[in-house]
């Protein structure tokens, strides 16, 4: 299997990520999620170091997809019924976060 390079932007950074050839369009969609996902943090505003920012996307996107597949098998739900990622359960990942932080005293 074939593979190929991609350049993406993720935040106004550029990143050169390879793929396998049929792979373009999920990782396309995969790339625009974790963008969206860590925009959405840094417009809050409270975040403005990459890291943290990239660590609480990948939470919140692994959390709503264990939630998706927590939903999957414990009914048969629609895809209307699947749950949503809500600007209040990212709140309280951050408070959660910054709790962590103060009490370590240091950065992620």
């Amino acid at each position: 299997m074939s593979t190929e390079q991609l350049e993406v932007q993720i935040m106004g950074q550029s990143y050169i990520l390879g793929c396998p050839a049929d792979g373009q369009e999920r990782l396309l969609t995969a790339v625009h999620k974790v963008d969206a996902a860590m925009c959405k943090i840094r417009d809050a505003g409270k975040i403005k170091a990459r890291d943290r920012i990239a660590v609480l996307a990948a939470l919140n996107l692994a959390f709503d997809q264990a939630e998706l597949v927590a939903s999957i098998h414990s009914s048969s739900a629609s895809v209307a019924d699947l749950p949503q990622p809500s600007q209040e359960r990212l709140t309280k990942l951050l408070a959660r976060l910054d709790q962590v932080i103060k009490r370590d005293g240091q950065l992620i």
